[in-house]
């Protein structure tokens, strides 16, 4: 029965809310900083097409990107960042949580009967507008990164940045991904790194780089909180 209740959709809708005040909550009480803007700035001020891609394990603080994005730069107020999430139960709780943060929802999947959903994010790419994906979603394995972003960015030779954040205070959730939910009251980090190019027809390549250039984002967020990368560039936002 108490599994039916949590299920409900208005259980769910009730869920997401509280969830979405309270990540808006952290992301008020946080110092954010940025590291990377060279590399985000050139797409947020021409409004160039882009590919977000970052693990499923750091959703709960990436909204913050574009909140970022939109308040530094108010020429991307009408910059809609579209992200994928999938059409099982446990995407769309997801998608109702971000969507609170300007984030217009993709249902579908890269790798499960997703040709709707790569055409949708085809056109949004087109249209000058970013996705975002996470290539290791929805349910896993944790940091390996499925062939459909590879895929997509390979078709309209769309650059992909990999980003990642990570915040001082946190807990890392019993999940499939060890999802990073951060805690309020502490500093936090942004990493946007440059740019890669995927070469059409080789997707597993292109996974491959998508994935390695993801490991190493989490990792210098991961070293900025800690204390080991203070040195590297970044800006208070």
């Amino acid at each position: 029965m108490f599994r039916s209740l949590i299920r409900h959709p208005r259980t769910q809708a009730l869920l997401a809310g509280l969830i979405g005040r309270y990540l808006g909550f952290c992301y008020r009480t946080t110092r954010w900083s940025l590291v990377g803007e060279a590399n985000i700035l050139p797409f947020a001020r021409d409004t160039k097409p882009l590919i977000v891609a970052f693990w499923h394990e750091r959703l709960p603080m990436m909204p913050m990107l574009w909140t970022v994005v939109h308040d530094q730069y108010p020429e991307t107020a009408h910059w809609m960042p579209h992200v994928l999430v999938s059409q099982h139960r446990d995407g769309r709780f997801i998608g109702n949580i971000v969507s609170r943060f300007r984030l217009v929802m993709v249902h579908g999947s890269t790798s499960r009967g997703g040709a709707a959903a790569m055409r949708s994010l085809l056109k949004v790419l087109r249209e000058g507008n970013p996705v975002a994906i996470t290539p290791d979603g929805p349910r896993g394995p944790r940091r390996e990164a499925n062939e459909g972003v590879a895929q997509i960015a390979g078709l309209g030779r769309f650059p992909v940045m990999a980003t990642a954040a990570a915040t001082r205070r946190h807990r890392l959730l019993p999940s499939w991904d060890r999802m990073m939910l951060p805690l309020p009251f502490t500093r936090g980090v942004l990493v946007c790194r440059p740019p890669i190019t995927v070469e059409a027809g080789d997707t597993a390549a292109g996974a491959a780089l998508i994935a390695q250039a993801l490991n190493e984002a989490c990792d210098l967020a991961d070293s900025w909180i800690a204390g080991g990368a203070q040195d590297t560039e970044s800006r208070r936002v």
